[in-house]
């Protein structure tokens, strides 16, 4: 008898990343099935449970003025976030987001109050250390202190002594003061706040000290224009191939981002593919392969015999470094695994990156049902506010011209493109907090592997957003209200996922700290940390 997909396809995905298959690369070691993931919310309230139905609400609200100052007293942005009584938030503050449209009113304090608070506390310090001359007319020279020479003083500074004298000097508090001198151009503060948290961040410290190590690496590379060669600014050496797939591997491992995005998209497509015999899947970021392995599999027990199979894979530096090689290495290692499965299979690559993407690269043909995925790829490609060429839209356009059957996004849930520099700031702030405590519950803090992993697969997006502006910051995330404007716009309508694709991601979900909270809402995922919404999962026909 055959099985309802209701119960089959769930566990027929799920069982997939249980296996070891040639696809799941067992010499490297599982750190701990602990992990970690967060996710900036959208919409209106809906309660948001672990599994053990400790209930959240999802709150957000749009700006009551512009932010063409976000330096005002009082941040009146639109935000996004997580709340649960009792919860350890990061930062209590709006998220910063014109895009997102509905919601409800948010209330909370503003950290540029706390910031405010942080450089008058310093100041004050400053006088007491150095003495009231350093504010007052030069009596040598006759001339006021200029910015440089207050500058100068500010480093001067004993930073331990400095560090003892504010017994409650808060870390978060300090990023956030940072931000805040470099947004006002207040440069004496901020090179103080700069030697100060010299002494206080540490890479294999506690998430908040490791999050301020490469947000300090990113506001020097800022203050030097240096943003754009990241290795530079992060004082480190450009690991080999082997090593960065070692590093992404762990990420991978101890943190469910990525199968998230690969179990909710693999059961959308066997669902809308369940009776076609040609299925061509096009993927926008193919990386390694490793999703459609999964589905393989998956389709390769269907009743009557497996479809044919063809996937167009469309690469990225980043994943093209890692494995040594080009294209052809991920289609050999898919091709093989088909032929175990005995599925038809087919493979054609696309060496290029997504901006390139031209209709004539993807070679469709006739009879296919195309599948389109686009796994947190979306968010770098350059929108109207980069290039007059918007390939962010144009990829939309395209894609809406293949008629596919389905198309799956996956983003972080989080705003990032247009904002101004200090919102832009803020929203790094608390989304990489949530993300750094995430990876701390599975990873023991001075581990070699997981500081690695973060330096050269975590902290380059941080300096990238930080120190970056215009076609050099390609880090430029979306919330899942703008994400749903840009697929309306370019004629999709949403395909409601479905009870199987919450069953499934929830039975992924088991594997790691009960932290990791899901939630539905509007016929999308939200995939999120205590409480912080980290990434989404929607599909769109």
């Amino acid at each position: 008898m055959r099985t309802s997909r209701k119960h089959q396809t769930p566990a027929t995905i799920h069982r997939l990343y249980e296996e070891n298959g040639p696809f799941c690369s067992s010499h490297f070691q599982i750190l701990d099935n602990n992990a970690c993931s967060d996710m900036a919310g959208h919409g209106t309230d809906v309660s948001f449970q672990t599994y053990k139905d400790q209930v959240f609400t999802l709150e957000s609200s749009t700006a009551a003025l512009g932010f063409d100052s976000p330096s005002a007293i009082n941040i009146s942005l639109s935000m996004s976030s997580f709340s649960q009584h009792g919860s350890q938030s990061y930062l209590s503050y709006p998220h910063h987001s014109t895009d997102n449209t509905c919601g409800s009113p948010f209330s909370g304090s503003s950290v540029v109050d706390d910031s405010n608070e942080l450089k008058h506390k310093l100041r004050e310090l400053e006088l007491s250390l150095l003495g009231p001359e350093s504010d007052t007319i030069d009596s040598c020279n006759g001339c006021f202190t200029t910015g440089a020479h207050h500058a100068a003083s500010m480093a001067s500074f004993n930073c331990d002594q400095l560090v003892d004298r504010i017994p409650n000097f808060n870390l978060k508090q300090a990023l956030v003061a940072c931000g805040q001198a470099l947004h006002d151009g207040d440069m004496s503060t901020l090179t103080g706040l700069m030697h100060v948290l010299e002494k206080m961040v540490s890479v294999s410290g506690e998430p908040i000290q490791r999050l301020g190590a490469y947000v300090l690496e990113g506001l020097r590379a800022r203050l030097e224009s240096s943003g754009s060669n990241i290795y530079k600014a992060l004082k480190c050496t450009e690991p080999t191939s082997s090593e960065l797939m070692s590093y992404m591997h762990i990420l991978f491992r101890i943190c469910p981002y990525w199968k998230f995005a690969y179990t909710s998209g693999n059961v959308v497509i066997k669902e809308v593919m369940e009776y076609e015999q040609k299925i061509h899947i096009i993927d926008f970021q193919i990386a390694q392969g490793t999703q459609w392995m999964f589905l393989i599999a998956a389709l390769a027990k269907r009743p009557g015999g497996p479809p044919s199979i063809r996937v167009t894979g469309i690469d990225d530096s980043q994943s093209n470094y890692a494995r040594g090689g080009g294209l052809d290495i991920v289609g050999q290692r898919l091709s093989e695994f088909a032929r175990s499965y005995n599925v038809p299979f087919e493979f054609h690559d696309a060496a290029m990156s997504g901006c390139e993407i031209q209709l004539g690269h993807l070679q469709v043909q006739p009879g296919e049902a195309i599948a389109v995925n686009f796994p947190y790829v979306l968010h770098h490609m350059p929108d109207e506010s980069v290039s007059i060429c918007n390939h962010r839209d144009r990829l939309l356009r395209l894609v809406k011209s293949l008629s596919p059957k389905v198309v799956t996004l996956a983003e972080q849930e989080s705003n990032t493109n247009t904002s101004p520099f200090f919102s832009r700031y803020l929203e790094t702030l608390d989304y990489y907090s949530a993300m750094f405590e995430s990876i701390d519950i599975a990873c023991p803090r001075d581990d070699k592997q997981r500081i690695n992993a973060e330096q050269h697969c975590v902290a380059r997006d941080i300096v990238n957003m930080i120190a970056c502006e215009g076609p050099e910051r390609v880090e430029r995330h979306e919330l899942l209200g703008k994400w749903r404007s840009r697929f309306m716009m370019a004629g999709f309508s949403q395909y409601p996922l479905s009870s199987s694709v919450t069953m499934a991601v929830r039975d992924m979900l088991k594997e790691y700290d009960n932290n990791f909270r899901l939630e539905e809402m509007d016929g999308a995922l939200y995939l999120g940390w205590v409480n912080r919404a980290m990434s989404t999962c929607s599909a769109w026909r």
